[in-house]
Parts: C-alpha cells; structure tokens; sequence
C-alpha cells in the first residue's frame, strides 16, 4: 500500500521531468540560436517582407532586392535558407526573440530606436523615405505638396509600427506644428500606395525604393517631395546571436566589393 502511494507520488514528479527535457531538447523556436546551433540544425530561417521592391513575385519567378541578395548569400553559406514571410515588423522582431527566425532581412532603417530592440548588420543598401500624393493631373488640378510646412494638419498613413513614423514626428517638431500619423494595421507601404492613386487616402509615407517601383505602373503617384534624409538601412538578428551577427558582417563586408552585388544593387536601387 505505501509502495503504491509512493508510486502514485513520483509519477508526478517524473511526467514534469520529462516534460522539461522534452521541451529543452526538442523545441526549434523557444529562444534565439547563434551560429553554431544554426549551423548544427542545418538552417537558416531568414524573416522577409512581400512588397515591390524587396521581395515579389515576377512571372513565374520571385525576385526583389532582399531575395537575390539572401540567395547570394545561400550560395556561399555552409547551411539552407528558409525564407519566410511576414509584413508586420513587430510580428519579425518578437520573431527573433524568440527563435522563430535568425535573420531580418527587409527594407529597415537604421534609427537609434530600433538599435534598442535590434541587432543590426553592416548596411546593405541606403534609402529616403518620401511623401506619396497624387499629381496634379489625378488630383482636381491641385498641386503636390513640396514644402513640409504645408504638411501642418495633414493627415499621412504609415503602416503600423512603421520606422517613418519617428521621422514624422520629428518634422512635425520642426515646423512647429502638428501633422497627423494614421497608422494602417492592414496595409503595407506599397498597398497605402496604391489607396492613394485611387483617392481613398491623400497621404502615405515609404520608402523611395517602394515608391519608385510602384510609380512605374501607377502614373498618378508623385514621391518627389522627401520626408527625410538619406538613411542606411540594414538587416538584423537577436542580441543573443553575436557570432552569427559577425558572421554576416564579415559577410557582407566582403560581398559587397563584388560585381554580384552591384548588379543586384544597381537592378532595384538605380
């Protein structure tokens, strides 16, 4: 009887240790991997954006900036790539927190924000964000906004979380008035884009690579009126994956000497 009660005692104990070890030993996604772990699991899951300019569908090929760059990058790397997709960036950073994905390779720009949640790399690419409005001809003969003191009161959209909203709220700073942010939890860049040629919305921000690709089959958008400076933009991996972070610095640092990424630079940023 007490043999049975002991029994009835540990059985307990010992499903919660199994449990445990279960869940040290199994589990892919509980927190972040550096490069040895990654190495070991045999990938690297890469965590990108879907849009015009980093990563789309062509035909019947994909392509984009961040695409052809991570390929290269697969082809000189001693393990797979996964690329997954996910527009929301909040939804990329607790990601690579907790080990879902390795890498974040999309259109970011570096600010002293993002350094606070982000490990970032050597730059990859630079860029501007811009204003997107409708020409003249699209917009009642109004025309374009080209001085930001006449952004005071306007209302722009901005994907949620979107790293442009830090430099909105830094000009509304500057011209000493107040320029309303509508942030979008459905569309990206690119999507808000396109709402403003068809006059659902007056104002968007995103970034001149974005706007550039889209303005090329969509004629009613203007981007020539700049929001902000010219910024480095960068990718980026979890505080906890510093080998893995050298490794991409060394990486890039070495890639980007080459003819291979200068065609791939000059193919979507010329």
């Amino acid at each position: 009887m007490l043999k049975n009660k002991a029994l009835l005692t540990l059985i307990p104990v010992f499903i919660c240790v199994v449990a445990a070890i279960y869940l040290l030993f199994s589990g892919d996604n509980e927190s972040p991997k550096d490069y040895i772990q990654i190495q070991k699991a045999g990938t690297l899951r890469i965590v990108t954006d879907y849009n015009s300019a980093g990563y789309y569908v062509s035909g019947d090929t994909i392509a984009g900036f961040n695409h052809d760059l991570i390929q290269l990058l697969g082809s000189q790397m001693p393990f797979k790539i996964e690329i997954l997709l996910e527009s929301n960036l909040d939804k990329c950073i607790e990601g690579l927190e907790t080990g879902k994905y390795n890498v974040m390779a999309r259109n970011i720009p570096v600010t002293s924000e993002l350094r606070n949640v982000l490990r970032f790399t050597e730059p990859v690419a630079q860029n501007r964000q811009v204003l997107i409005q409708r020409k003249k001809e699209y917009n009642n003969d109004i025309e374009p906004v080209r001085s930001h003191l006449a952004l005071a009161k306007k209302t722009l959209y901005v994907p949620l979380n979107s790293p442009a909203i830090l430099r909105i709220r830094n000009l509304s700073h500057e011209i000493g008035d107040t320029i309303y942010i509508k942030e979008d939890e459905t569309y990206g860049a690119e999507q808000l884009a396109l709402m403003v040629a068809a006059k659902e919305i007056d104002y968007a921000v995103c970034d001149e690579m974005v706007a550039m690709k889209v303005a090329k089959s969509v004629p009613e958008i203007d981007y020539s009126t700049l929001i902000g400076f010219t910024h480095l933009e960068a990718w980026a991996v979890s505080d906890k994956s510093p080998v893995l972070l050298d490794s991409l610095n060394a990486w890039i640092n070495r890639v980007k000497k080459t003819k291979e990424y200068n065609i791939i630079y000059k193919k979507y940023y010329k």
